[in-house]
């Protein structure tokens, strides 16, 4: 292994994965961090370093969701931006009107937008209720 922070998200799991090694057999070393987990030490500085791991990777979300917050707060939209719907009109209405895939679809409209987000639309013009009623 590499580096022992990287392993696992979290102390349990690493201390977790350490016990199945050792019931396997398996003798874990890093190369990186120079630690044998054969030995006591090793298996200490094994946990002190898989704690370590966990709580900058507790502090990194927290930092990134405070920063996520204040910039909501000043404004800023988030995520990826809106469908134009004209773009989402012309989806529907392909859906509607012909038996083509998602993916002709999306090549049809000129690769407008995403094929997960016309495989959206699509499904849901075409699992309709009131749709299927209307086609029939």
């Amino acid at each position: 292994m590499w580096k022992f922070d990287r392993f696992a998200r979290s102390t349990k799991h690493l201390l977790s994965a350490l016990e199945e090694f050792n019931h396997l057999g398996i003798r874990f070393v890093s190369v990186q961090d120079q630690i044998d987990t054969t030995s006591p030490m090793g298996k200490a500085m094994f946990t002190l370093i898989g704690a370590m791991a966990e709580l900058e990777s507790s502090l990194i979300s927290e930092r990134v969701s405070a920063g996520m917050k204040a910039a909501k707060a000043r404004g800023k939209h988030l995520g990826r931006p809106r469908t134009p719907t004209t773009v989402v009109t012309e989806v529907e209405e392909l859906a509607r009107m012909t038996d083509l895939s998602v993916r002709e679809i999306q090549q049809r409209i000129g690769a407008k937008t995403g094929r997960g987000v016309v495989g959206d639309i699509v499904k849901r013009i075409r699992h309709d209720p009131k749709l299927d009623a209307a086609r029939s």
